[in-house]
Formats: structure tokens, sequence, C-alpha cells
């Protein structure tokens, strides 16, 4: 068994179940060249670990935030639980140092992997509820996924849509709307792609392509809005 004392220093908290917290790290992976390896894969752990934090975040949510409405108690919880968010976090702490994964996931880099990370972070979740409680499982999520990072999202309305977050900016700034037009179509019926192009003062700002026109026009309001800001 690895050595994870450091890892319990960082987190100030000290498995009672070390095989429990080992088994955080196993990716499906290694399994296919350790067939006999005496723990499964993290996929459960990472299963509750998923549910465990979609509650902490309604929790933690409803308590900090009760000025807000429940659709945009979704779109925060949606920004801050998100593959990249969930990496980040997982790195920060070094889960990528306890990885077991298989040769081939290696040479591909899989200890940089976000989806990899995001799993195991999930796990990790799952691990500390089951090895103690919910509320230290909450106290983590606070810690190390949460930190400043979920004031600034709620802050700075950084889980709107960048179609709302646009109109704002514009509106405030001109008492005018962006206006956004189909620049091409083409693909199959069943697999159809969009070129979106956002105008504003019939000047295009950004360009956004996608498999529907909702999507394509939020890339487009994405990249307007970087636009807008630098200006």
């Amino acid at each position: 068994m690895k050595d994870y004392s450091n890892l319990e220093k960082i987190i100030n908290y000290s498995f009672k179940d070390k095989k429990l917290l080992e088994n955080v790290f196993v990716h499906r992976s290694y399994l296919n060249e350790h067939k006999n390896f005496y723990l499964p894969s993290n996929e459960r752990l990472e299963f509750l670990g998923d549910s465990v934090l979609s509650l902490i975040t309604s929790v933690y949510l409803f308590k900090h935030y009760p000025f807000l409405k429940e659709g945009e108690y979704t779109e925060i919880k949606s920004a801050i639980v998100k593959t990249e968010s969930l990496a980040e976090a997982a790195k920060d702490i070094n889960l990528d140092r306890y990885l077991f994964l298989s040769k081939g996931e290696e040479k591909m880099n899989g200890r940089k992997n976000k989806n990899i990370l995001a799993d195991c972070f999930e796990a990790f979740i799952g691990s500390i509820f089951l090895d103690s409680n919910f509320e230290n499982a909450y106290q983590f999520v606070v810690k190390f996924l949460f930190k400043e990072k979920l004031d600034k999202i709620v802050r700075n309305k950084e889980y709107q849509p960048f179609k709302s977050r646009l109109q704002e900016l514009i509106q405030a700034k001109y008492k005018k709307l962006p206006e956004y037009k189909i620049l091409e179509e083409k693909g199959p019926e069943h697999k159809r792609v969009f070129k979106v192009g956002v105008y504003f003062n019939d000047k295009i700002i950004g360009e956004g392509v996608g498999m529907s026109k909702k999507e394509a026009e939020e890339k487009a309001a994405k990249k307007a809005f970087v636009n807008f800001k630098s200006l």
C-alpha cells in the first residue's frame, strides 16, 4: 500500500479505512493489466461522490445565497462542479500522484487527464463520506473546491449563459441589444452544423459553431463577450 500520510496532512483528515482511501485512485485501465488486484475500480466511489457533492453544493448555496432563485442555483451548481473545476481541485491536493493507471494511460498523460482527475476527486469525496460522515465531506468540499471560487462565480455572475452576460453588458453601456445571424448551415438533417455570428451596430463581434443554433449562439456570445470586455 502506498503512503498517503502527506495527502492526509494536506486535507487535515486521517482515514480509518486505508483500503477505502486507496480505492479512490484505482482507474479501470489499471485493472485490465492487473486482473488480480485486490481492489475494484473507483467507479462506484465516484458515483457516490457525485451524489454527495451535489447535495453539498445545494446545501451550501441554500445557506449562503438565500437571495438567489432556483434557476440560478442550478446554473451555479453546474459552473462549480464542472469537470475543469474538479480536475483543478484534484491537482491542488496532488491526487494525480497516487493514481493507479495502465501503461497506456501513463503514456497518454493520464495523470493530467481532466476526466480522470475529476472522477478521482468525486471518488475522494465519496470515500470521506463513507469513512466518516457528511459533515467532514462538506467541510472538505468547501475548503478545497469552493474556496473563493464559488463566491467569485456568484459575484461576477459567471454562472449565467454568455448570451445573457453579453446582452447585460451591451445594454448597460449602449442601451441596445446584440443581434444573432446564421452565417452557414451544413450537413445532413440529423447532423446539422450551424455557424452563427453575433452583431452589434452592424459589425460582427463574435462567431460560433455548434450542432444546434443555441450552441452556436452561445459560443459566438462567449467570443463576443471576451472581445467586448477587452475594448
